[in-house]
């Protein structure tokens, strides 16, 4: 690869075998470099591939002004995190999360500390991303030498949430959890029960909720097959068919999403597991 442009001594602009523009990172990678210079492979230890020309350059603007160790100890927490996840998490997490980390320790230097309203519902809804946020810390730690809280694990956690719903944007990664709890409490409600967090039917029953919302919330709707077995369903589940409307009209009301038949059966089924198992 060549040299298009040097954005600092770790940082050049090129492009790969298919003339896509990239970002090269690398420590003193260009260092004394000019337009049209070799690439030291050896040197290179990132290279960013944006696809929307955008977010490539709010990524490029980005890497240029945070420090060298910052985007190294981004590259590292996002390798942890899709090897301990094992799935896909967009390449904007890479612009999203670096300038979140950058952030909070320009905040933590001057002493300011924002809590995390959600920490409690990121703790129970995304238990394992928060583990990767505890233990993105103690990569930040070892190395930037600071400690930041761990309202920031659940920050981290969000990132890679939304970045694991393809990007849909982290207010409305927000608004998806609040779905998600108000869902739970629409349950416990209406047959006045508290639910077993520890049972395998509930960690099925919130995966089922947490793509049943990504589903509504991004208009992505399930094909509708024959009524027979919704309706055999909705005769047998009757309490599961009532509580599962109160979820739909709370949706309809707050956010006038639509729910299909297959979408209500499908809660009903989960919800009679969680409450009669």
């Amino acid at each position: 690869m060549l040299v298009e442009k040097v954005i600092n001594n770790n940082l050049v602009r090129s492009r790969n075998e298919k003339n896509q523009e990239v970002l090269v990172m690398g420590c003193g990678l260009g260092f004394k470099k000019q337009e049209g210079d070799c690439i030291d492979d050896t040197k290179i230890e990132k290279i960013y591939t944006m696809v929307d020309v955008h977010h490539h350059h709010q990524l490029e603007e980005i890497l240029s002004r945070v420090t060298f160790e910052c985007i190294q100890v981004t590259n590292e927490i996002v390798d942890y995190a899709r090897i301990s996840l094992g799935k896909q998490i967009s390449d904007n997490i890479y612009l999203t999360l670096c300038d979140h980390i950058s952030f909070a320790l320009e905040r933590f230097e001057k002493g300011i500390r924002i809590q995390n309203a959600l920490l409690s519902e990121i703790k129970r809804f995304y238990n394992h991303e928060y583990q990767i946020g505890i233990e993105a810390l103690e990569m930040i730690a070892q190395k930037m030498k600071v400690r930041l809280p761990d309202d920031e694990a659940g920050f981290i956690a969000l990132h890679i949430v939304n970045a694991s719903f393809d990007s849909i944007g982290l207010d409305q990664t927000k608004e998806m959890m609040k779905v998600i709890q108000k869902t739970l409490q629409i349950v416990k409600y209406h047959f006045q029960i508290e639910l077993d967090e520890t049972s395998i039917h509930y960690d099925r029953f919130l995966t089922h909720l947490k793509f049943f919302v990504k589903r509504v919330f991004s208009n992505v709707v399930l094909e509708e097959k024959d009524d027979t077995f919704f309706l055999m369903i909705k005769q047998q589940y009757q309490e599961e068919y009532t509580c599962v409307l109160k979820v739909y009209e709370f949706l309809r009301k707050e956010y006038n999403l639509q729910m299909t038949n297959d979408e209500i059966m499908y809660l009903m089924i989960h919800i009679h597991r969680i409450t009669t198992m």
